[in-house]
């Protein structure tokens, strides 16, 4: 197993220095928008299905798009796809920002703008693995992962706080200007960055048919993936049922708003601990460690069930996101490690698809439920799923075997899921090129 650095990578590496900026910055401006989005077009509309309208055209083009972005990352430079969508969502934002500030916002356009934004997301959420490998050395990858961790962390917790500060003092299009703002600074710091080549050479490129059924043939042949895949994407819709529900329960049954604000609150702050632990910790058996700590998502969905204490409630649902935090690095340097780079962006396509599609899924079958058999029983539904997937996955070899003893860019020992030396791919003679960075809800 490699040991911990003795200096942080975002002392020693000057590119990872300036991706880590790029990405701060875009996480800050992104942070502010669903809080702006939501109150610009409740207030130019009304409409609580305008909004659903709007979020439904951002979504539904990042869901179908996603195994395309993974093709696009795997066959050309990450960076330029990575710089180019950066170009678009800032254009796209810029956009909804000006026609905000107009006074006169027409919904259909701030529907089409973040339609494009969708579009364009899944087209840079794939290389985000890619851009680690190339940018950060194996040694420091998880240092590095968790470093963007805690980033992503701490702008979820800040966000609706500086999309509050910056609509009651400036209005909501200043947000969405802001957010533009930080998409054209992550460019021009991606175009300073000279990653190299991990593309697939063109003259062994197929068609995207032949592409797509790769990618997702290295998913099916790593039993510790896929069957994680599938937990992990159960967890996600057991977080979307306490997203749904938890709300109204803690306003009617734990003491009103504050009870949910210091759910809410306890969930953010979980989630920064956890994913500062994560840069400390080596454990050997990643995959196994980090699927086991999910099962603590539990604790909130049966307290949320059986209508304990909000402080209970609180208390749970910050050890469980903290433990998400803690996991999230794990299984992305796990990931880095275990998977050729070639098809990186296919295979972490795939896994940002099933993470995805799970939530709305639960969005909206966790309200049918609860309106036909009562609240606590889609929370204790959850809370089995929940249970069952992730421990389930100890049952598979794969995952109870999988370790970092070996160097990344190796492929998998499809039998057992662990990284095998013998497996190593033979690397091209040409410089390879770098990838850039996903977060997990």
């Amino acid at each position: 197993m490699p040991r911990p650095s003795l200096r942080h990578p975002l002392l020693r590496n000057a590119r990872f220095r300036r991706f880590f900026l790029g990405r701060l910055l875009s996480l800050v401006g992104d942070a502010v928008i669903p809080s702006a989005l939501a109150l610009a077009v409740l207030h130019a509309t009304g409409s609580a299905s305008a909004l659903a309208l709007v979020l439904g055209c951002a979504m539904v083009p990042r869901l179908v798009l996603l195994p395309l972005g993974g093709v696009i990352a795997d066959r050309f430079n990450p960076r330029v796809v990575a710089l180019t969508t950066d170009l678009v969502r800032c254009a796209g934002q810029l956009f909804v920002g000006i026609e905000l500030l107009s006074g006169s916002p027409e919904l259909w356009q701030i529907a089409v703008a973040e339609a494009i934004g969708g579009a364009a997301s899944a087209f840079a959420m794939p290389t985000l693995a890619s851009l680690i490998v190339g940018i950060v050395g194996e040694k420091d990858r998880q240092s590095a992962n968790s470093a963007l961790a805690v980033v992503r962390s701490g702008t979820l917790a800040g966000g609706p706080a500086l999309a509050g500060l910056l609509v009651l003092t400036a209005g909501p299009g200043w947000a969405f200007v802001l957010d533009a703002a930080s998409f054209a600074v992550s460019a021009a710091l991606l175009a300073t960055l000279r990653l190299s080549r991990t593309t697939t050479p063109a003259e062994e490129r197929r068609s995207l048919r032949s592409d797509l059924v790769e990618g997702w043939h290295e998913v099916r042949s790593r039993g510790w993936y896929w069957t994680s895949l599938i937990a992990h994407a159960t967890w996600n819709g057991g977080a979307a049922v306490f997203a749904t529900l938890g709300p109204a329960v803690a306003v009617k049954e734990l003491g009103g708003d504050g009870a949910w604000i210091m759910i809410a609150q306890a969930g953010a702050v979980g989630l920064l601990l956890g994913s500062l632990l994560s840069g400390r910790a080596r454990p050997r058996r990643p995959v196994l460690m980090g699927n086991l700590v999910l099962t603590t998502y539990v604790l909130p969905l049966g307290l949320l069930a059986l209508h304990a204490p909000a402080p209970a409630v609180a208390t749970a649902f910050g050890v469980a996101l903290a433990c998400l935090g803690f996991f999230n690095p794990l299984w992305e340097t796990a990931v880095q490690a275990a998977v050729p780079a070639a098809v990186l962006a296919r295979v972490t396509s795939y896994d940002w698809l099933l993470s995805l599609a799970a939530m709305p899924l639960g969005y909206v079958l966790a309200p049918l439920a609860a309106d036909a058999w009562g609240e606590a029983t889609p929370l204790w539904i959850a809370a089995a799923a929940v249970g069952l997937a992730c421990l389930a996955t100890a049952g598979v070899p794969g995952v109870r075997h999988f370790t970092l003893d070996t160097p990344a860019d190796t492929s998998a020992d499809t039998s057992t899921g662990k990284v095998s030396s013998r497996d190593r791919p033979r690397r091209p003679s040409a410089p390879r090129r770098t990838p850039a960075g996903r977060p997990r809800p």
